[in-house]
């Protein structure tokens, strides 16, 4: 099964080699058909500290590397 990549922007840097992402997602409310925003935060393990608050980052999936960090950032900007 491959792994989920999201796209977002980093909201805190604060805490060692994590970066939290908040990653949005657009879609069609189903009865009224007005287009919903709705945003949710990851923990993503950066293991160099390289990235900052602002920034556009991909992050992937991965196994488990604390209590609440499931992701790994991947690349700054668009995935792939």
């Amino acid at each position: 099964m491959p792994k989920r990549i999201l796209q977002g922007v980093v909201v805190s840097d604060k805490n060692d080699k994590t970066v939290v992402v908040r990653v949005e997602r657009r879609f069609a409310h189903p009865l009224l058909q007005k287009i919903i925003r709705q945003s949710k935060k990851y923990k993503a393990h950066d293991e160099t500290n390289q990235f900052k608050t602002g920034d556009l980052v991909s992050i992937q999936e991965s196994k488990p590397i604390s209590k609440d960090k499931r992701w790994v950032v991947i690349s700054n900007g668009v995935a792939g």
